[in-house]
Parts: structure tokens; sequence; C-alpha cells
């Protein structure tokens, strides 16, 4: 199975890399209603940073985001489906202890560390940006004042200079 497959079923939602459990069932070949029914058996191996159940906002997001009703009497979730993280992907595939679940429970694992990956080279990214930014920004600055000057300097040989009282032209003479 293609890491690419996987990747592509994992989502963001509330700051964390999530899979649903529907999908984390494909993957590892069993129904979903088994999948569940053993994380319900083992609770205590799920603990919140593992698994969560979805807020129906969240739910409702994705249903439409991804279209997953299917047509049919029964085809429909009466509950709200699970979240897993990385680490709750991967107890998901030992407590199915399926040697289908364990095969694919490695492509999971590399799945998540290759968006981790991703991402971590997308915040160098962004850091190399803002920084970019700030240097524009300063020598912008100094640009936009050097501008300001030569704008000042335009105006003041645009004012006509203030002309004293000019004298008479020939020969005046002073009435004193």
């Amino acid at each position: 199975m293609a890491v690419e497959a996987i990747a592509s079923r994992i989502l963001t939602l509330r700051g964390q890399r999530i899979i649903v459990d529907a999908d984390l069932a494909a993957l590892y070949g069993v129904p979903t209603k088994r999948l569940n029914e053993q994380v319900r058996r083992n609770l205590a191996r799920f603990p919140a940073d593992f698994m969560f159940t979805l807020e129906p906002a969240d739910w409702e997001a994705l249903r439409s985001r991804f279209a997953t009703l299917k047509p049919g009497r029964g085809q429909h979730r009466k509950y709200l489906p699970y979240a897993f993280t990385e680490h709750g992907a991967i107890m998901a595939a030992t407590v199915l202890n399926s040697p289908q679940a364990v095969d694919v429970s490695v492509y999971v694992v590399r799945a998540f560390v290759q968006l981790r990956e991703l991402l971590s080279g997308h915040k160098e990214l962004a850091r190399r940006l803002d920084e970019l930014e700030a240097r524009m920004a300063r020598k912008l600055m100094t640009q936009d004042q050097a501008i300001a000057g030569i704008l000042d300097a335009i105006r003041q040989l645009m004012a006509p200079p203030a002309i004293a009282k000019k004298r008479p032209i020939g020969f005046v003479r002073d009435e004193k």
C-alpha cells in the first residue's frame, strides 16, 4: 500500500493530524463496526491524545467536504465517528491483532511522519518568508524617507521665491 494513499486520508482537525475510524478500518481490512467494537473494549489503551469522538460540527464539515454519505438504507452512521491520532492509529493496530493491521500500521506511521516532515518544511519556509518581508519593510522605510526628502526639495523649487518690493525703472526722485 502506498504511503501517499494513506496520507490522503489523514486530515488536520483541531490542530492535530487525524484519521477517521472508517478510513482506518478500511486500511486495516476490517469493518468499521469491528474496529470501534475493539476500541470500546480497550478504552484504557486510548487516552484523549490518542483518540477522540468528533463533534457534530466537525463531522458535518467533513461530510460536506468529502461527500461521505452513501445512498441506500442502512448506509448512514448513527454515531459520531472516532478520530485517531498517529499514536491512536498504531494502538488500534495492536488491538485488532490481525496480520494486515500489523503490516499496514507501518505504512500508517510512515504517512504520519511524512506529513510531519512536510509540515516542518513549510514552517521553515514561512519563517524565511517572514524574515524576507521584514527586511523588505526596512528597505522600503528608508527608501520612503529618501523619496519624501526628494519630494520636499521639488516642492521648495516649485514654490515661487518671495520677491522683495521691486524698484521702479528709470529715474525716480525721492519725495522726502
